[in-house]
């Protein structure tokens, strides 16, 4: 075993990431549906249940990424599952938080962490085709 190897390989801190990303998510969007769905407005439910849509896909989407790293990882892999968390707690974190607050300043953090998905998106395809490494 190499250096800072744990022996569970190289993706499995992602894939339980993602795992409990998404645990995170179906509790979000529970939250929203059963506990805020009437003391929010329609608009601001909206807003909310985009958040947990985009958190759900891209915890989702960490879960493949780990998996992927076990099998060839690579630094840009693991900057997609990083860029994943990142978008994750950006775009999702500020529509949660302009949803439940109003706080309209929110809605700037919303893109950054959009630009944070992409990234990670083009990274994924990127780091997918790199050979596994000997």
């Amino acid at each position: 075993m190499a250096p800072g190897e744990s022996g569970r390989g190289p993706g499995a801190g992602f894939f339980a990431a993602g795992a409990a990303l998404a645990g995170l998510a179906v509790a979000a969007g529970a939250f929203g549906a059963h506990a805020i769905q009437d003391s929010i407005t329609q608009a601001e439910l909206a807003t909310f249940d985009t958040g947990a849509r985009y958190h759900m896909y891209h915890a989702l989407a960490l879960l493949v990424v780990g998996r992927l790293l076990s099998r060839r990882p690579n630094a840009l892999l693991r900057a997609s599952a990083w860029l994943f968390i990142a978008g994750i707690f950006l775009f999702s974190g500020s529509l949660y938080g302009l949803a439940l607050t109003g706080e309209k300043a929110l809605a700037y953090v919303t893109p950054v962490g959009g630009a944070a998905f992409l990234i990670g998106w083009g990274c994924l395809a990127v780091g997918s085709l790199l050979p596994p490494k000997p």
